[in-house]
This record gives structure tokens, C-alpha cells and sequence, in this order.
């Protein structure tokens, strides 16, 4: 709790909110802009239900003015939010209209990665392969956070949407001893000026093969993201993951979703096809990187594959990668000869895990998977 402010995250716990439940079996206060003094609550005192009533918040029945208030558990500094315990505090910042909250714990970088590590990669893999994924999150977070934190009053979101963040349930002592041995350490890449800065130090589950240029996913460009071969992950990964069936989706359903995801598409009319417009060949297999779509209108469209499998399957466990080849099955589409888990750039997890097996340390590894990069601490 007495880290600097530069290193506290502040994670988007939800969005649009009219009411939750917190509770801290320690006692909590409640300060903000619109509290004159800041109000205490005993252990076991609640706070229970908060919720929102014409335009304030009301905690544990009692109304606070002001659009912003922190809730600040005491010692050991755990609160618990709609049934998951967090470390650190909890924000919330009334909208505009005045009817809906934002939730943002506020925690210390440190804790918040042991509430990542053990959500992201399953705890009992080796420790050169925890170290590894502690490095490559701590970098991420501090390049998302830099970059876009400063617009707006969140830092990451709690889901895969940037790093999958679980709180206390996912820490253990293999996680905290990795989260402790690699303090402070960050990775930089080179820049084109010489400076050498943080870069997103992305990661995914099983890159199938080889590694993806991130400028092909993510439509960014650095030295350490262009891809690497990658033979280490085939024997960690379960093989339905590393082999995927064949998925199958109605076209109605793939215009629906396009659509609701980029609306601009919608003059395609239905999406009537979808094909491969740019591939990157890797010998064994190849990746769709580029996607077009052609609609019933005559019209056509362009997405990357990585956006295009994403909004036809959020979630990502069906649609497990874009290393795919797609047949038109009339009223559907066919997704076949899957292979891998996830958009492929940066880290492979699995393969960590499988350099880590073969005695590489996690500096070799990230070495390995973020070529030309360079690992400090940044305290």
C-alpha cells in the first residue's frame, strides 16, 4: 500500500452499475471530494448493499454528495466485491446522467500481478515460467496503463480484454514467489530515436508453430513482436487446443455480429462470404491475417482475421485461433484445421512452460519469445 502512485493500477471492475455489494470484515472509510471528513465504518459494520439514488451513492443507507468516492479498507487492506475478495481500495465515479457507477480497484502493481499470474498460467507450471509471465505482465500493464490510462479513469480491465485479473483466489506461493523474485522488472525494446522504452509485451496460450507479427494482429509495430518459430508448445498444449475441431456458425449469426462490433459494415447488407485475403505461410501451416467480406449489397469490406474472430466468437474458445481455412457451407460458414489458442504475438505460454521444462531460465525465455528486448527494473 505504500507503493508510489506512478506503479497502483486501477482495474475496471464494471463499467455501468446501479448497485453492488462490498464488504471489508476489517472496517473501511469513505473519502471523496463531496465527504467533508472522512467517514469511518467499524469492522462488521458492512457496508453491504451501495447503490445509486438521485444521483449520489448510498452506502450502508446513508447518502454521499460528489461524483467520486473511495471506499479504503483497513488493514489487511482486502475488501470484498459482489463475492470476490481484492486487495487494495475500491472507486466509484458516478456517470453523467447521473444513474450509473464505474467500480475501479485501486491496488499496488505487485498485488495486482499475483491477482493475473495465477488467472493467466496455471500456478504449479515451473517457476521460470511464472517469472516469465510476471515480467511480460508487469510490462504490459505499465504500457497500457502509460499509453491509455492517462484519457481516461481506468487502467485495465479485469477480463483477456487486456490481462485476465481474478483477485485473491488467484494468488498461491508459487505465484507470490514469482511476483516477489522478479520485482520491478520490465522489459524495453529499442526505439527508433535510440531511446529504449516499455513496449505490450502481449502473450497467448499456444501460438501453434511459430509466433505472429504483431503489426499483422494488432496493427502496431516493435522489434521484439515480430514472431518467432516456436516447436515447444505442441507437448504442453492439451491437443484438442493445439488442434481444434472444426467450427461452424450461421452466416446470419456472422452478419449480426460483424455488424454490432463495426457498424460501418453494415452497408455489405448480409455477409454472404468470407474469404482469405492475406496469409502469412509458415511451411507446416499459415495464419490468416486480413479477412474479406462480401455482402448481398455486391459490397465489400476488409477486417483483420484477429477483429473478424472476435466478434464472431467473443469468448475465443470455439474460434481458437486464425490459423484456420473457412468453406462456405451454404447458410454457414466453416472454420477448419484449426490450430493454436489465442492471436499468437509475443509470449507462447505454453511454450514457456515447455523452454521452462527443458531447464531455460526466464530471462531465456523472454529473450527467446521478445527477440532484441531488454529486461530492468524500474524500481
Amino acid at each position: 500500500m505504500d507503493a508510489p502512485s506512478e506503479f497502483w493500477i486501477r482495474v475496471l471492475l464494471v463499467r455501468r452499475a446501479g448497485s453492488c455489494t462490498v464488504k471489508a470484515a476489517s472496517g473501511f472509510s469513505v473519502s471523496g471530494a463531496g465527504v467533508s471528513n472522512q467517514v469511518r465504518f467499524g469492522a462488521g459494520e458492512g457496508p453491504g448493499k451501495i447503490e445509486i439514488s438521485d444521483g449520489r451513492i448510498r452506502i450502508a443507507g446513508r447518502y454521499f454528495e460528489g461524483k467520486r468516492l473511495t471506499i479504503t479498507p483497513e488493514r489487511p487492506y482486502i475488501f470484498n466485491f459482489n463475492g470476490d475478495d481484492y486487495r487494495g481500495k475500491v472507486e466509484f465515479i458516478i456517470n453523467s446522467e447521473g444513474n450509473r457507477f464505474m467500480a475501479i480497484n485501486l491496488v499496488p502493481l505487485e498485488p495486482y500481478l499475483a491477482g493475473v499470474i495465477g488467472a493467466e498460467m496455471p500456478h504449479y507450471w515451473e517457476p521460470a515460467a511464472l517469472e516469465a509471465q510476471t515480467i511480460a505482465a508487469r510490462t504490459y500493464c505499465l504500457y497500457i496503463k502509460n499509453r491509455h490510462g492517462v484519457n481516461r479513469s481506468w487502467d485495465v480491465k479485469k477480463t483477456a480484454a487486456n490481462q485476465v485479473y481474478k483477485g485473491l483466489v488467484a494468488e498461491s506461493a508459487s505465484v507470490w514467489d514469482a511476483v516477489n523474485r522478479t520485482k520491478g522488472r520490465v522489459l524495453f525494446c529499442r526505439q527508433a530515436d535510440g531511446t529504449e522504452e516499455i513496449f505490450p509485451a502481449y502473450y497467448s496460450s499456444a501460438c501453434g508453430g511459430h509466433t505472429e507479427n504483431s503489426k499483422n494482429v494488432f496493427g502496431d509495430s516493435f522489434e521484439p513482436l515480430v514472431g518467432v518459430k516456436c516447436p515447444y508448445c505442441r507437448k504442453v498444449t492439451k491437443p484438442t487446443f493445439f488442434f481444434w475441431p472444426m467450427f461452424e456458425v450461421d452466416k446470419e449469426s456472422v452478419t449480426k455480429n460483424v455488424f454490432k462490433r463495426y457498424p460501418k459494415l453494415k452497408n455489405l447488407g448480409k455477409v454472404k462470404q468470407i474469404i482469405s485475403a492475406k496469409e502469412v505461410d509458415y511451411k507446416e501451416f499459415s495464419r490468416v491475417v486480413l479477412v474479406k467480406l462480401v455482402g448481398s449489397s455486391g459490397k465489400s469490406g476488409f477486417l483483420r482475421a484477429e477483429d473478424m474472430r472476435l466478434s464472431i466468437d467473443p469468448t475465443g474458445n470455439k474460434l481458437r485461433s486464425t490459423i484456420f481455412q473457412i468453406a462456405d457451407m451454404g447458410d454457414r460458414f466453416a472454420f477448419l484445421s484449426g490450430r493454436g489458442y489465442g492471436h499468437g504475438v509475443g509470449m507462447c505460454q505454453c511454450g514457456a512452460q515447455g523452454l521452462a521444462r527443458r531447464g531455460r531460465g526466464a530471462d531465456y525465455i523472454l529473450y527467446y519469445y521478445y527477440p532484441g528486448s531488454k529486461i530492468s527494473r524500474v524500481y
